[in-house]
């Protein structure tokens, strides 16, 4: 109890030092909290087009139907297929509006001539995507040819990207956060000097003597993450329902409450930890 006292005095005495203490472990768990929520809302959008293997082909506008039932049949010969369902324009137009129902002038602007008929088609192995794909893009009547490969490729190879980008981010601002902490709990130990001395010549030991200044490191890691988990899950906690009109029903959101909890206690830990090790760096670099 006494080494939490000296730690709490200490800390009142410089509030500006612990302040900048605090921001930067802040910045840096509201990065590593961001990046959490980025990476794991993305593989939660691969999984979900990984496990509805689709193709949706978009037709010309001349396209006849008497093509279009014939181009259906032979697909349905090749016994790869799940479910297939044909589109047209004025059932287009309706899933149009009913997306953007929020947005007159969109509504206004669009009508069942501007918008393709279509074919969606779901397959019963996700690797018979590829040749349906093709044989779609080799008819004459069809204009465009989307199917979920194309945007799981795009996804890994996005989310690849972000955890590259956000490691890097998380290392460089660690890295940032343990210098800042070694100079601020150096100038702390510095400006304690003669009573240091006073302690050691009345018999205190080494660790008696680092105690209050790890347990100041802890408390400015552990303070800066809870803040970054606050402000982070905030964010994501308000902008929930435009991401979820924006994903149009990928069950992604609204996140579980106890994945928040989970991600709270990890970073609690993590930030005690290297808030500790900073102020050991320190105490064994300045307190000889």
């Amino acid at each position: 109890m006494k080494h939490f006292k000296t730690t709490w005095r200490n800390m009142r005495r410089s509030p500006y030092q612990a302040f900048a203490a605090i921001l930067i472990m802040m910045l840096t768990f509201l990065t590593v909290s961001f990046f959490v929520f980025l990476i794991g809302g993305s593989s939660e959008v691969i999984n979900y087009f990984e496990s509805k293997p689709q193709v949706t082909a978009f037709f010309k506008n001349d396209a006849k139907q008497s093509d279009i039932n014939t181009l259906e049949n032979n697909l349905q010969s090749t016994g790869k297929i799940a479910s297939i369902k044909f589109v047209s324009k004025d059932e287009a137009l309706k899933i149009y509006r009913e997306q953007n129902k929020n947005d007159p002038l969109l509504l206004d602007l669009v009508t069942a001539d501007i918008l393709p008929a279509s074919l969606e088609i779901s397959t019963t192995q996700i690797e018979d995507l590829a040749p349906i794909s093709n044989t779609l893009k080799n008819s004459p009547i069809v204009q465009e040819v989307v199917y979920q490969q194309d945007v799981v490729s795009a996804l890994t190879s996005w989310t690849s990207a972000i955890r590259k980008i956000g490691l890097a981010l998380i290392v460089v601002l660690s890295l940032v956060s343990v210098f800042i902490m070694v100079t601020i709990i150096g100038i702390k130990i510095s400006q304690k000097k003669e009573d240091i001395e006073i302690m050691r010549l009345i018999g205190a030991s080494n660790w008696y003597i680092r105690w209050p200044f790890i347990f100041e490191g802890m408390f400015y890691g552990v303070i800066g993450a809870l803040f970054g988990w606050a402000i982070a899950s905030g964010v994501l906690w308000y902008s929930t329902p435009f991401l979820e009109s924006f994903l149009r029903g990928i069950p992604v959101l609204p996140v579980s409450p106890l994945i928040f909890v989970e991600l709270l206690g990890t970073e609690l830990v993590l930030a005690a930890l290297l808030g500790a090790f900073s102020s050991y760096l320190a105490v064994l670099r300045y307190l000889k």
